[in-house]
C-alpha cells in the first residue's frame, strides 16, 4: 500500500513519538509498502530522503526544545497528490497533523490518527486546568472523522472511548530489545558515572519538564541521597524548561543532556535504578527501554506504566505523589543488590 505518514516531531528529535513513528515507517516498508513522511524541518538537518518532505519550523517559546511548523497546506497537498496515499495516517495533532488531517478529509483518503501525548493532563501542569475541557473539545473534533486513532495503552483507549474520541485501538506497547540490551553495559560509563563498581547507579531519563513530575523526583532523589551516601549515585538524561531550575535544586546530580539511541542505550545498560515518576504517560516507553536494559524501575503507578509493570516482580509502582515513597524504594534497592537483580532480570524477560 502507499502510506502518508503526518508528524509534528521527527528525527533528529529523540522522543517517545518520534521513535514509534520512525519504527512504524521503517517496518511498513520492510514488509514492502511505500511510505513517505511528512515532518518539521530542523536546524542543521539538511539531508532530506526523496520520501519525505520537511517543513520549516521553529522553536516553541515555553519549550524551546519542541519546534512548530507553519502549516503549508499547498505544498503538504502538492507533495502527496504526487504520491497518491491509499492511507494518511496522521500521529500528532499539530500544526503539520492538522494539514494532514485536511487533506485527507478532503481527498476521501481514509484518514489513521493517534493518540499519544496526554495533553489534557499537560494543561494542568502547565497552570492552565481551566483549558482541559477545550482541549478535550479539540480532541474529539480533531480525531472525528478517522477510521481508526491507535493508542499504546487499554487505560488511555478506555478513556478516549469514554471522551467520545474517534475509534480507540490499542496497538500495544514494545522496544527493540536487540538494541536496549543488558550486553551493552560498559565499565567505563559505570567509572566515569559513579567512581566505583559497587555503587548503585540511580537514573531518570526524560524531558526535564512539569508533566514528568520532577518536584516528586528532586524530593525523592534529596531523601534517598542522605541514606544512601557513597552507596548510589544519581544522573538525569534529557533537557527541558525544568533543567536549570533543577540542577539549582540537585547540584550533585551527573546531568547527561539529550542522548541519541546508541550513546542513551549504553547509558540504560550501566545503570542500576531508572526512576520514572512522571503520572502523564500513555505508554512509558522510557520504562521498556529501562526494563529491557536490565534495570529494576521505580516508576509511578499511573498511566502506561501499570500495563508494564506487575508491582514487585518486573519493577516497583508507587503512588504518583508520594516521594517519601519513591526514596524508601530507591534505597531498598540501592541496599539490596539480590532483590534489584531480581527484579531486573524479570524485568528483561
Amino acid at each position: 500500500m502507499r502510506i502518508a505518514l503526518v508528524s509534528d516531531t521527527y528525527t533528529p528529535q529523540v522522543n517517545g513519538v518520534t521513535t514509534v513513528v520512525v519504527r512504524i515507517a521503517n517496518v511498513l516498508r520492510e514488509f514492502g509498502h511505500q511510505v513517505v513522511a511528512v515532518a518539521p524541518r530542523y536546524p542543521g538537518h539538511d539531508d532530506e530522503s526523496p520520501s519525505e518532505l520537511r517543513i520549516p519550523s521553529a522553536s516553541f517559546l515555553p519549550y524551546p526544545a519542541i519546534r512548530l511548523s507553519v502549516p503549508q497546506f499547498g505544498t503538504v497537498a502538492r507533495f502527496l497528490d504526487a504520491f497518491e496515499p491509499e492511507i494518511v495516517h496522521v500521529a500528532t495533532e499539530g500544526p503539520l497533523g492538522l494539514t494532514g488531517r485536511r487533506y485527507a478529509v478532503r481527498r476521501g483518503i481514509p484518514l489513521v490518527t493517534s493518540y499519544h501525548t496526554n495533553f489534557p493532563q499537560y494543561a494542568r501542569h502547565y497552570g492552565a486546568g481551566a483549558l482541559e475541557p477545550l482541549v478535550w473539545k479539540w480532541l474529539r473534533w480533531f480525531h472525528r472523522p478517522a477510521v481508526l486513532t491507535q493508542t499504546p495503552g487499554e487505560a488511555v483507549a478506555a478513556e478516549l472511548k469514554r471522551r467520545g474520541i474517534g475509534n480507540p485501538v490499542v496497538w500495544g506497547r514494545g522496544v527493540d530489545t536487540a538494541h536496549f540490551h543488558p550486553g551493552r553495559r560498559s565499565a567505563g560509563w559505570r567509572r566515569w558515572l559513579a567512581g566505583g563498581d559497587d555503587t548503585a547507579i540511580v537514573l531518570h531519563v526524560g524531558r526535564l519538564a512539569p508533566e514528568k513530575n520532577i518536584d516528586v523526583l528532586a524530593a525523592a532523589w534529596t531523601a534517598a541521597r542522605e541514606r544512601a551516601g557513597q552507596r548510589a549515585t544519581f544522573v538525569l538524561a534529557g533537557e527541558g524548561p525544568e533543567t536549570r531550575r533543577l540542577l539549582t535544586r540537585l547540584p550533585w546530580v551527573r546531568q547527561l543532556g539529550f542522548l541519541d539511541r546508541g550513546r542513551l542505550a549504553d547509558v540504560y545498560a550501566s545503570a542500576d535504578i531508572c526512576v520514572l515518576p512522571s503520572k502523564t504517560e500513555t505508554c512509558g516507553l522510557v520504562a521498556l527501554e529501562a526494563m529491557a536494559s536490565g534495570l529494576a524501575v521505580v516508576a509511578a503507578d499511573a498511566g502506561g506504566f501499570r500495563e508494564s509493570i506487575t508491582h514487585g516482580q518486573n519493577g516497583i509502582l508507587v503512588a504518583p505523589a508520594d516521594a517519601t515513597g519513591f526514596a524508601a524504594e530507591i534505597l531498598s534497592l540501592v541496599i539490596a543488590p539480590p532483590r534489584r537483580a531480581g527484579i531486573a532480570t524479570a524485568a528483561r524477560a
